[in-house]
């Protein structure tokens, strides 16, 4: 006989919220919201213990897709949001998420700093290479050749190069996954959300309408050749010369998150009287 006090699994439906996305069919960031949604059930962390930032485009719908507390930011500021809110409430699993243009673009010091500051939150960017939801211009990751109507022969703008920067900025976790494979994706968000410190994943989540030529990436990712690393050195190396579409776990440093062990557990009037004059 089943023990009735048992309470029951969460499963990935219980994260999702009842309000339909609006993505356009074939989008990659339906099958990121699969992956992020079994990725907190096999974490089985209650719905109403994580919170989602995101900030504005296509993928940072991403909040109200889930039944998790949400917040939608203004244009590159879903990091600074999301970091006050983990800062405040450490008890709270805190997922951020955007994509390329608000995540590198104008939200590109933020993402510095927030890999610097190394604080316990997980960034999920799903990079598709334009920008989607104003209508096909090149991002900050678009290749500098790609020739389209608002960019005639392309930018001629090198590409911004995210998991360099992550790992040069401090970030205690670097991964590569493809939106198109569900469970992989899922299970690197696990490990991302496990790992303490501010994990940032990128993921190739393909934009179908303005970059056809993107469905193609289901043939060309690829497993990383070889296990992931805790050298700096060795990752940033493993970074530089892949090519681009290397999946899995790149990095797993151990920095301490911030804050630090001795700032955690302090009551508002101890702070209050450090001020006091």
């Amino acid at each position: 006989m089943n023990d009735m006090c048992q309470p029951a699994a969460f499963t990935a439906a219980s994260y999702k919220s009842q309000t339909k996305p609006v993505w356009c069919p074939g989008c990659g960031d339906f099958t990121v919201l699969s992956a992020i949604t079994r990725g907190l059930a096999k974490l089985q962390i209650p719905p109403h213990e994580v919170a989602v930032v995101s900030g504005i485009g296509c993928s940072s719908r991403i909040p109200a897709y889930t039944a998790c507390y949400g917040f939608h930011g203004v244009h590159g500021r879903a990091l600074a949001a999301g970091t006050g809110l983990k800062v405040a409430r450490p008890d709270l699993t805190v997922l951020v998420t955007g994509g390329d243009g608000d995540g590198y673009s104008i939200g590109g010091n933020h993402f510095l700093h927030a890999c610097r500051r190394n604080v316990d939150l997980t960034y999920i960017v799903m990079d598709n290479h334009v920008y989607g939801m104003t209508k096909g211009q090149a991002s900050p990751t678009t290749e500098p050749d790609w020739d389209n109507k608002l960019s005639p022969g392309g930018t001629g703008i090198r590409a911004f190069h995210p998991l360099v920067i992550a790992l040069a900025s401090g970030a205690n976790f670097v991964a590569r996954a493809f939106g198109g494979d569900q469970a992989g994706t899922a299970d690197i968000i696990e490990q991302a959300i496990r790992h303490p410190g501010f994990s940032f994943i990128e993921i190739l989540s393909p934009c179908v309408t303005f970059r056809p030529e993107q469905r193609e990436w289901k043939n060309q990712v690829h497993a990383a050749s070889v296990a992931a690393t805790d050298d700096a050195a060795r990752a940033a190396r493993r970074i530089m010369t892949d090519d681009g579409l290397n999946i899995g776990v790149l990095y797993a440093g151990n920095r301490v998150p911030y804050p630090l062990p001795e700032r955690k557990g302090r009551d508002l009037a101890a702070l209050e009287q450090e001020f006091a004059l």
